[in-house]
């Protein structure tokens, strides 16, 4: 049996990252959604907080058993990152809060523009007409789906602004990090989740008495509330991991786009274990759209000049380069 080739590797690596990253997080917003509708720990932010405990015990157990090495990141860097990943969650949060679902939707699908405007600005990306198009799909099958009622208001709307931008901004951060410092997921994670931890457990209570009036230390645990609680602390780690491993495979457009696939499953996994309603054929349109979208862009992107980062150095013409290997041969 021959061995697979580099590029067949590539793609069971690329598949693998992806199945990880959807089953893991498809699986928290499971746990999550049955932990606060179900045994109301609504404190979302405390929640995220106790996340990045648990991946900080993570990468602190690969390092002891030698499977992540030693690694630098500026503290400059290191600041920038956990700025825009903590307004990123609290922005997600009180985006949610102070607008309607719809236009809270609506939000989410502003991070692919937004992350698209960022890679041709800062990496000089070009994209495809049919690269675009597969996106322009993508959002229009989400938006059918998942979009019913859209108001607005003022503080809504910048908390929608600093949600998308500061989001987008770390999904490119944790891609461009990578590549600046030769950071594997491991070291990255390393380096950012102890920071978030103890950040996000500083303002969490606080964030979360805001957004629900209800204080984090006097919660009644339950022996189930509790062991929801501890299930999504363990999957968050999977999901953190997952995250930072596709974008390093990948970029944070890619992982945008191809992430509504999770959108599709909760939706799915809701009407099946959580009743019908709702189910209609608007939805079954907007997920069939989605899905086909995301086959376009991966079949798009993956094409020469889908999608490809251009130099911003002057190319030499042909004729220069050849007067001046005649002059190096004089």
């Amino acid at each position: 049996m021959n061995s697979l080739s580099k590029s067949d590797k590539k793609k069971v690596l690329d598949f693998a990252a992806w199945s990880f990253n959807i089953t893991t997080s498809v699986g928290i917003i499971m746990v999550n959604k049955a932990l606060m509708a179900t045994y109301g720990f609504s404190f979302a932010t405390t929640l995220t907080g106790l996340h990045f405990v648990t991946t900080t015990m993570m990468t602190i157990v690969f390092r002891w058993l030698g499977l992540s090495q030693p690694s630098h990141l500026p503290l400059q860097d290191l600041i920038k990152f956990v700025i825009f990943s903590n307004l990123s969650i609290v922005g997600m949060n009180v985006s949610l809060m102070w607008n309607s679902v719809g236009f809270y939707q609506i939000a989410k699908l502003c991070m692919i523009p937004a992350s698209c405007l960022l890679e041709v600005v800062f990496d000089h990306v070009h994209y495809s007409r049919d690269t675009k198009l597969s996106i322009t799909v993508v959002l229009i099958g989400v938006a059918v789906c998942t979009v019913t009622d859209v108001s607005v208001n003022a503080k809504g709307l910048a908390a929608a602004v600093i949600a998308v931008w500061s989001t987008a901004l770390q999904q490119y951060y944790v891609h461009f990090l990578q590549r600046k410092y030769s950071l594997n997921s491991f070291n990255l994670l390393g380096h950012t989740a102890p920071a978030q931890a103890g950040s996000l457990l500083l303002v969490g209570p606080f964030v979360d008495f805001l957004l629900t009036g209800k204080r984090v230390d006097h919660f009644g645990f339950t022996s189930l509330a509790t062991f929801f609680l501890t299930l999504s602390c363990f999957i968050a780690i999977g999901v953190n991991l997952s995250q930072f491993i596709c974008i390093g495979r990948f970029s944070a457009v890619s992982f945008q786009v191809l992430g509504h696939m999770k959108t599709v499953l909760v939706l799915s996994l809701g009407f099946l274990f959580f009743g019908k309603e709702g189910l209609n054929f608007q939805v079954v349109l907007g997920m069939i759209l989605a899905v086909v979208g995301m086959i376009w862009y991966g079949n798009a992107s993956a094409k020469p000049g889908g999608k490809e980062r251009r130099s911003v150095l002057p190319v030499r013409s042909e004729k220069l380069a050849l007067d001046e290997k005649d002059d190096s041969q004089k």
